[in-house]
């Protein structure tokens, strides 16, 4: 399958014309992205994503990064935490380990996600539920 047929498999892009930029397979990326539009990965990438619009890591791609973005698609795999102003896609045999927060989320069968979700938009106030060891010895000094 070439790169070409990856991209027109995602059903949200109407055209080719929309991706800004795609990092092949051969790729590997190690700092911060930061993009207006729509980027395409299926590289391997480690660092932060920063972005308003669309990322989707294809099938072939693999992050480990912190990711800001208003929707992130996965068909690939990332780890780490994703926070979606507006939407996140997880596709079949993809895979998310990782924290994430975002208004909408989409599973599909198949994937896999290991993390917590929340979709209250009121992340910061969230208090959790478990101590960290670190918290439990400084409470019983």
């Amino acid at each position: 399958m070439t790169a070409d047929n990856n991209i027109e498999n995602i059903k949200d892009i109407k055209d080719i014309k929309d991706i800004k930029a795609y990092l092949g397979e051969d790729t590997v990326f190690s700092g911060t992205l930061s993009f207006n539009g729509v980027v395409r990965i299926d590289g391997k990438m480690d660092g932060e994503v920063n972005t308003d619009d669309t990322l989707i890591v294809g099938e072939k791609g693999i992050l480990e990064a912190d990711i800001n973005a208003g929707t992130v698609i996965c068909r690939g795999k990332i780890k780490g935490t994703i926070r979606a102003s507006k939407r996140i896609e997880i596709h079949a045999n993809s895979e998310v380990v990782g924290n994430i927060s975002a208004p909408a989320l989409l599973v599909e069968n198949g994937a896999i996600f290991d993390g917590n979700c929340d979709m209250t938009g009121n992340e910061g106030k969230i208090i959790n539920l478990v101590q960290n060891e670190e918290s439990e010895s400084a409470t019983s000094v």
